[in-house]
Order: C-alpha cells, then sequence, then structure tokens
C-alpha cells in the first residue's frame, strides 16, 4: 500500500519527544522549542477531549476548564501528530515507553479496568507482567500505545491506519519496542490493530477475553504488539514511513526544563468490579 492519496498528502506527521528524550541520532529535525511543545500538546489534548467526548467515552468533568483531555503521562510520552493544512490536529496516537519499570506496579496500566478486575485482573497483570519480562530478555524497550483519537471526518480514509503504521515506525528507530495497547472495539478501532499485526494478549497460551469496561462505556480488549514484526502486508509502507520520519518535525522541550506548571483534571478512581467486567459471548 502506498502513500498516494490526497487525503493522506494534506496531512503533516509532527513528532512530540517526552521530556526524557535523549538524543539518539535517529532524528534530523529536531526543534527544541518549549512554547511550541507546550502549544502542540495543548492543541491535542483539546483534539483528544473533543473526540473522546463526543464518543461519551469520558464525562465532562474529566476535562480541564479549557477542554483538554490532560493525563499526567502526557509529558513523560511520544505523540504522533497529524496536523492538517490549517495547522490543526486532526489524529493523534501516544506511546509511553515504561521500560525502566520494575514491576506491574510501576506500569501506567496499574490504574486500568483490567487490573483492578476482582475476577481477571490477576491474569491480566501476570501476562503483562510476562510480557515486560520477555521484552527485557531480547533486549527491546517496553512500553503502552494509547491516547488514539482520530477526526470524524477522516474516520473512513486511511489516516487512522496511517498514524498506527507511522506507530510502528517511530518504534523500529527508537530500536525495537513491544507492550500492550487497551483497544476499543469502536470506530473498529481493535480491528485496525489487529490487521497491522497485534494480537491478544495470552497467559498459558490462552488468549485474555474481551470485556465491558463501565469506565470508558465500550467493548475493549487489550492487544500486544512486537515493533519488529508487522503484518507482512505493510512493510512497504511501515519501510516508507521509516525513511521519511527523521526528516518530520520531533519537538522537545530544553534539556533539564521542567514542564510547565499544569491544571490537571482530577483523575477519577476507576471502579473495582466485584464479579469482573462484563465479558463479551465470543471474540468480535
Amino acid at each position: 500500500m502506498g502513500l498516494s492519496g490526497s487525503k493522506i498528502l494534506r496531512t503533516q506527521l509532527v513528532l512530540l519527544a517526552p521530556s526524557t528524550l535523549e538524543d539518539s541520532g535517529a532524528f534530523d529535525n529536531v526543534l527544541i522549542d518549549n512554547r511550541r511543545h507546550e502549544e502542540l500538546l495543548a492543541d491535542m489534548q483539546c483534539f483528544r477531549g473533543r473526540i473522546y467526548l463526543s464518543d461519551n467515552a469520558i464525562r465532562p468533568d474529566e476535562l480541564t476548564a479549557d477542554g483538554r483531555h490532560a493525563m499526567r503521562i502526557d509529558d513523560e510520552s511520544w505523540h504522533i501528530l497529524s496536523i492538517d493544512g490549517g495547522g490543526r490536529v486532526c489524529a493523534c496516537l501516544r506511546y509511553h515507553d515504561e521500560s525502566g519499570a520494575a514491576g506491574f506496579e510501576d506500569l501506567y496500566l496499574r490504574h486500568s479496568t483490567p487490573a483492578r478486575c476482582a475476577k481477571l485482573g490477576s491474569q491480566f497483570r501476570t501476562a503483562v507482567t510476562r510480557e515486560m519480562e520477555r521484552a527485557r530478555r531480547i533486549g527491546l524497550g517496553f512500553g503502552e500505545m494509547g491516547g488514539w483519537a482520530v477526526g470524524e471526518e477522516r474516520r473512513l480514509t486511511l489516516e487512522p491506519l496511517r498514524l498506527v503504521l507511522a506507530t510502528c515506525a517511530l518504534l523500529q528507530l527508537l530500536g525495537g519496542c513491544a507492550g500492550v495497547a487497551t483497544a476499543s472495539f469502536r470506530h473498529h478501532s481493535s480491528t485496525i490493530l489487529r490487521r497491522i499485526g497485534l494480537t491478544s494478549l495470552l497467559l498459558n497460551g490462552a488468549a485474555l477475553p474481551p470485556y465491558y469496561d463501565p469506565y470508558y462505556r465500550c467493548d475493549m480488549e487489550v492487544l500486544r504488539f512486537d515493533s519488529r514484526y508487522p503484518n507482512p502486508r505493510y512493510s512497504d509502507w511501515i519501510h516508507s514511513l521509516r525513511m521519511s520520519l527523521p526528516a518530520a518535525p520531533v519537538i522537545c522541550r530544553s534539556a533539564g526544563q521542567p514542564a510547565p506548571g499544569k491544571v490537571w483534571v482530577r483523575e477519577t478512581p476507576r471502579p473495582v468490579f466485584p464479579h469482573g467486567p462484563e465479558l463479551l459471548p465470543v471474540a468480535v
């Protein structure tokens, strides 16, 4: 699959680097601009907040006063942004590297619904821990993919697929990463991720089942990924993105510069379900 198509060409990929970025030499267009980083991060959070709110995935009180869906891990994550011709964010996806985590309780995923589920929590924690240990044994980074949002007008274009493939290319440029992604069935998100090579999270050879998440009010599943093994069908496209991403703008803050003071939304505690999330009758 190529990169041709007017709807693709009207967007530009821009990378927001985590505050912990160290120069790896993989990127040629690193821009150290504290103000621009903060502007783009805020634009992305406002866009993500609007999309999630319209999808009924969050409540209005989970946004800041200016409409941002601001998560504490945003400053420590990579954000892959699609910018339209007017300079506006029209799609975004986050990769949060947690290679330095000592164990599951150090992961952001410890806050997720599966981790807090009384019925499935121990299985989920064990499965994720084994994925983290496997990545460490083979010398891969480990992290979580999330924060995926695509504007309504672009959901039936190639933009959602392009954004995920660009993330795969980014992870390859970073030296290879494995990890997990919590995916919803809303807007075929889980289907797209499976199409490019993500697979079910396994425990002792059995897939952890999909579940209904009452917090986000949708059906979801946890998938695993390994950036070394995408679906071969998309190899040419990923290779093309891997060649072009080093020239894409990478916006970061000055080394050692702390994030500016922010107003964070109150992080609503996730419920603990006495009988576990409602499982889907069959895998979708």
